[in-house]
């Protein structure tokens, strides 16, 4: 299934990407065709177990050029770098394009929850935010899904016959009303499409924060 959604050159400032099950494999396709001068910012939520202690961003950094970090409760947000949400933690997007941290309930037997992200990224960026939800085996990020569609982004969700779990894509497309529907690969394409004039919109931080790994 395919779309024919045009996306604009200079219309974005931050990706947002929700997976659960299977999200590895897809996550893994999307990033290994991204350049390395992408610009935008790519905030990342993957259901992971809460022994992960880093694994997962340490295997994105080995299929991507970006910079792939766990961030700090109050990082800045910079352009060019994947922040991976840490094991056990939900990841929001502050007022101020920094990443705020927490341990609050679970939201859909999840933490950290695509749906705190989708959620709160859609208030920050509104129409110049692109959100992604992958495979998943249940309906964490449909209801951050509305939230960007209430707020004029861009939403993107896998192919459900291409999910090793449909659910969570599924789930999405029908409560958001999904458009543009793209194999993983496809998605890394036309992510990589917008990047030669995507403006930066963060300020470079230069803390030195643990959980980085290049």
């Amino acid at each position: 299934m395919s779309s024919d959604l045009r996306l604009p050159r200079s219309a974005f400032r931050a990706v947002v990407i929700g997976a659960s099950a299977g999200g590895f494999e897809a996550m893994t396709e999307i990033f290994s065709v991204l350049p390395p001068d992408f610009t935008l910012p790519v905030l990342v939520v993957q259901h992971l177990h809460y022994t992960d202690d880093g694994r997962f961003a340490e295997h994105l950094a080995r299929v991507t050029p970006l910079p792939v970090v766990e961030p700090c409760d109050k990082e800045r947000i910079e352009p060019g770098r994947v922040y991976i949400a840490p094991a056990n933690y939900h990841m929001a997007v502050e007022r101020d394009e920094s990443i705020a941290l927490s341990v609050d309930e679970k939201i859909n037997w999840s933490r950290p929850s695509i749906d705190v992200l989708f959620e709160s990224a859609a208030r920050v960026w509104s129409r110049d935010l692109i959100a992604i939800i992958l495979s998943g085996a249940n309906f964490d990020g449909a209801k951050g899904m509305q939230a960007v569609k209430q707020f004029g982004g861009t939403m993107i969700a896998q192919d459900p016959k291409t999910a090793e779990h449909a659910a969570m894509p599924q789930a999405a497309i029908d409560v958001a009303g999904i458009k543009t529907i793209l194999q993983p690969k496809s998605i890394g394409q036309r992510l990589a499409e917008m990047t030669s004039t995507s403006p930066l919109v963060a300020k470079p931080n230069h803390r030195d924060c643990e959980g980085e790994n290049r």
